[in-house]
Parts: structure tokens; C-alpha cells; sequence
């Protein structure tokens, strides 16, 4: 279930509080020059099959984006706002990013973020897609780096891994017109711009608990990661940002 955008968790914000003024600055990215024109906002009519997306508006694919295949979702009965989609294989394999599409990563650099994030790079690669990367540095400045991707005015901020979490909570809501990617957790309390991408046996959800679900670092095997990110990304240029994508 979605939250409001402008309450936040009472224990993180005490637990972030003494960082939230650090800097955007942070530390140096050599990727931090002016970024390319994003591509144009859809001007195309919603899908008339669809009622709403999360965001309680018409579904909008981005142009040039493809189509869902049969099996993705239904469009005119989406899971409630924050629900899980549970797309059948194979039935995004139509969609891609649109030409000019930039991302901004983010993750810290424990063993798993990496491989997270090497294959995002992988499929960026393949897809013609820009990334600049935003190391996350100590837990202390987790918000300014957050910001620092932020800044980059990306159609797409990716996190990987589950450090980010619940840093992630605090700033996703106030900046509901980017659009974000969780890859391998989901927040504990996301807005309708997030996307997470999860997949059996990588269920980490942030919160104050510390909870851990079904989480076993070793089902992250590439092809496990490949497809989660794959569909979330399809899901989030079609217009179905705001849900938790889990493949099998």
C-alpha cells in the first residue's frame, strides 16, 4: 500500500536526520557533465483499455517504447497501487527503453550491489542505453548521494541492492516526478514512481524492523537479475511505474 508523498517514516527520518543536510555535492563523478535532452513525454492518447496506473492517471507509454504482450497485466484490472504484477515470461520482450533513454545508478559497493550493478551495465550495453554511475559511499551520506543522481535529471534512477532502502523511502517521495528502479528490494513505504524489480528469494524490504523475507543472496544469479530488471524497466516505460515486478 502506497503512502502519503509527504508523511515519512518517523524512525527513519530520526535516523537519517543528521544527514539530510549534507551536501549534494558529495564525491566527484565522471560522468557529471550536462545531460543530454530527455526523451519527449508522451503525447499519446492513454490506452483505452486501461483505467488507471498507480498514480491514479492514465496509463502513457513512452513513444517509441513497444508493447506488452498478453500475460504482462490486465489492463483494465492493474493490481492496487503498490500491488505486484507477475508478468508471464517472455510477454515484455516487445518493450525496450526509447532512443536517447539516460539512467543514473546507484549503489554502494558491497559484493552484491556490484553484481547488480555490472549487469546493469550489461544491459544498457545492449540497449542503447546512457547510464551514469553515482557511487554510494558511506551510510551517512546516502541521501546526498541520492541527490547527486537525482540532480542528473535521469528518466530513470536505478538502485541496486538493499543498502539503499530505506534512504530511498525518504527522498523518493519527495521527488514524484522522477521515476526510480529498485533492483533486487523494495521500500517499505514506495510512491507511485517507484519500481521495484524482485524475483524468488530477493525479497528484502526496507523498514525500521530490519526485516528480511524470503532473502537469499545466492539466488542472484545474472539471468535471475537480467529478467527482473528487463520486465521492471519494460513496466516502467509503459506506463505501469508504481508496483512491485516479480519474475519467476
Amino acid at each position: 500500500m502506497f503512502r502519503s508523498p509527504t508523511l515519512k517514516t518517523a524512525g527513519l527520518l530520526a535516523a537519517l536526520a543528521t544527514v539530510s543536510t549534507l551536501s549534494a555535492c558529495g564525491q566527484g563523478n565522471s560522468s557529471s557533465a550536462t545531460p543530454a535532452p530527455s526523451p519527449a513525454l508522451s503525447t499519446a492518447p492513454p490506452n483505452p483499455a486501461a483505467t488507471v496506473g498507480a498514480d491514479g492517471g492514465p496509463v502513457r507509454p513512452l513513444p517509441g517504447s513497444g508493447q506488452l504482450g498478453s500475460g504482462f497485466v490486465t489492463p483494465s484490472a492493474p493490481p492496487a497501487p503498490g500491488g505486484t504484477l507477475s508478468p508471464s515470461p517472455g510477454s515484455w520482450s516487445q518493450v525496450h527503453p526509447p532512443t536517447g533513454y539516460r539512467v543514473a545508478l546507484i549503489s554502494t559497493g558491497d559484493k552484491e550491489s556490484t553484481k547488480l550493478r555490472r549487469v546493469v551495465a550489461a544491459w544498457a550495453k545492449g540497449a542503447h542505453v546512457t547510464v551514469t554511475y553515482v557511487p554510494a559511499g558511506r551510510p551517512a551520506g546516502y541521501l546526498a548521494d541520492i541527490q547527486r543522481a537525482i540532480d542528473l535529471s535521469p528518466d530513470l534512477v536505478i538502485s541496486v541492492g538493499q543498502a539503499l532502502a530505506d534512504p530511498l523511502t525518504v527522498t523518493t517521495a519527495d521527488h514524484l516526478d522522477q521515476k526510480f528502479l529498485v533492483l533486487g528490494a523494495e521500500l517499505a513505504e514506495p510512491t507511485y514512481n517507484v519500481t521495484a524489480a524482485v524475483w524468488q528469494d530477493s525479497s528484502y524490504r526496507g523498514g525500521n524492523d530490519g526485516t528480511v523475507e524470503d532473502y537469499d543472496p545466492t539466488r542472484f544469479t545474472t539471468a535471475r537479475i537480467n529478467k527482473a530488471l528487463v520486465a521492471a524497466v519494460a513496466a516502467a516505460v509503459s506506463g505501469y511505474s508504481g508496483y512491485v515486478v516479480r519474475v519467476s
